[in-house]
């Protein structure tokens, strides 16, 4: 790509977490937060391996392990796949959008710069949030949207909504399951930021609601659009690296300011992740675009993982450096691994590598890389070198591939938004989908498997780095390949 690093993706200081951290919102109720909590000191990395596992939690390693094995065992769904469904045709999209922080906000001019697409409602309990999107909607020249900011969950009222197609949750960590589970009982098509659930027994439920329901629930996973993985994704199907042999992911991304920052989260939700779990917390952005690929769900999938973290030191020193004496946060104790490596495995015998760390210094990566017989792919900085076109140990220039570029970025060579565009593209091609009657790019399965080692780096790592059996989300599915982020311009 010709864009210098500073061009390109990557966030300013003011952008705040990547895409998808599950930013502002309709804030942690004191019921959330202390669910979370209990849920946490409860065991959450081995209690949330799967319904019914939390009287496993700290009965030492080989419990532990016994306890991954059998959640990862697919159960028997009771409804049909969601594998190829096509999004029922819509000349016209109508969208819901709950959380209008930092995220929401920043999604909704996107949704309104794509033609066909109407913003019907919106929803904070901050009122000034919801005030401000009302204006952009209706500076855009669509009607004003209806706006629901009675409480934490007026969302439950938004949902039901008769004139909705789409519902965009954009809310913490904490909300996102719940906001899910209510969009698609009312009947509508979902897509979640990132993680899609903090529990694996909420990840099978998200599969089982959208088969039951026959609506798809996803993960905007917007790094899968970037303009360089889509690149590598489209060279790697055509076996330009060879066969495929190893790929790595990451968040690595010093969020220590913002965390510590009284006005850029409603509440310290961000931070308080950190004194419940010691995995990686933000798989997705690294893991997603990897996942893509080696075709996982779609020709390979992860079978196990395991994770290794260091001591958790960063957030106490900046807190130390940095925060007065009687700041609240002098009374949370960080256990969230600084650092967070996990190795992968797929059924095809490929190791896949994950990392995460947002409390140490070092420059924004995502690490992206992709290894195969005949070459390889890295990013931060970009970077390849494949036979025959590269000899002698020396790099070549990822630029001169700009023709494998995906059809989406040649149609859209200068997309609106922050982070390189990729936002819109991923926003555009779901529309598009919807629009054309079409199955989408990613799933339920996908944002069930992108978001599981939140969970199963926390149960590695508690137990020493020993190796957790992956679930399996699509219940044998996954031996069948299909089409992906990887799809065909459509003819009509």
């Amino acid at each position: 790509m010709n864009e210098a690093p500073s061009q390109r993706h990557e966030p300013h200081e003011h952008d705040g977490p990547e895409d998808g951290a599950g930013h502002e919102g309709p804030r942690p109720s004191r019921r959330s937060v202390l669910w979370t909590a209990g849920a946490a000191g409860a065991g959450l990395g081995i209690a949330g391996l799967g319904s019914g596992s939390a009287a496993a939690a700290g009965t030492g390693q080989a419990a532990g392990a016994a306890t991954a094995a059998r959640e990862a065992e697919a159960p028997r769904g009771k409804h049909k796949t969601m594998i190829g469904v096509p999004f029922e045709r819509r000349a016209t999209v109508r969208v819901g959008i709950i959380g209008l922080g930092n995220r929401g906000m920043g999604m909704l001019p996107l949704y309104l710069d794509i033609p066909g697409v109407r913003v019907v409602a919106v929803c904070d309990p901050v009122k000034d949030k919801a005030a401000k999107a009302v204006q952009l909607v209706t500076g855009a020249g669509q009607p004003a949207p209806v706006v629901y900011s009675k409480g934490d969950h007026d969302f439950e009222n938004l949902v039901e909504r008769g004139d909705l197609d789409f519902v965009y949750i954009a809310t913490p960590w904490d909300w996102h399951f719940e906001m899910a589970r209510a969009a698609l009982l009312a009947g509508k098509h979902v897509g979640v930021e990132c993680p899609a659930a903090m529990r694996m027994d909420q990840l099978w439920d998200l599969v089982d609601l959208s088969e039951r329901t026959r609506r798809h629930c996803m993960q905007v996973e917007n790094c899968c659009y970037g303009r360089n993985e889509m690149r590598v994704l489209r060279m790697a199907h055509a076996g330009r690296f060879g066969k495929l042999l190893h790929a790595a992911g990451a968040y690595n991304h010093d969020l220590r300011q913002l965390m510590f920052d009284p006005t850029y989260y409603e509440g310290p939700w961000r931070r308080l992740w950190h004194t419940r779990l010691r995995g990686d917390l933000y798989p997705t952005h690294g893991f997603g675009p990897i996942a893509n690929y080696m075709d996982v769900n779609r020709g390979d999938r992860v079978v196990r993982m395991s994770s290794y973290g260091t001591p958790a030191l960063g957030l106490a020193e900046y807190r130390a450096a940095h925060m007065p004496p009687g700041d609240p946060s002098w009374k949370e104790s960080y256990i969230e691994s600084d650092r967070t490596f996990s190795l992968l495995q797929t059924a095809k015998g490929r190791v896949l590598r994950l990392e995460h760390d947002v409390s140490t210094p070092h420059p924004y990566s995502r690490i992206n890389s992709l290894g195969g017989t005949k070459g390889v792919f890295e990013d931060y900085p970009e970077r390849i070198y494949i036979e025959p076109d590269q000899s002698n140990d020396q790099w070549g220039d990822f630029s001169k591939y700009a023709e494998w570029d995906h059809w989406l970025w040649k149609e859209h060579a200068n997309p609106p938004g922050g982070h390189g565009g990729m936002d819109y593209i991923m926003l555009f091609r779901i529309m598009q989908c919807f629009q054309l009657g079409l199955v989408p790019d990613f799933d339920v399965y996908d944002a069930a498997t992108w978001s599981a080692p939140v969970m199963l780096s926390h149960a590695s790592i508690k137990a020493k780095g020993e190796p957790q059996e992956f679930p399996d989300f699509t219940r044998g599915l996954w031996r069948k390949p299909r089409q992906g982020v990887d799809s065909p311009k459509p003819t009509a």
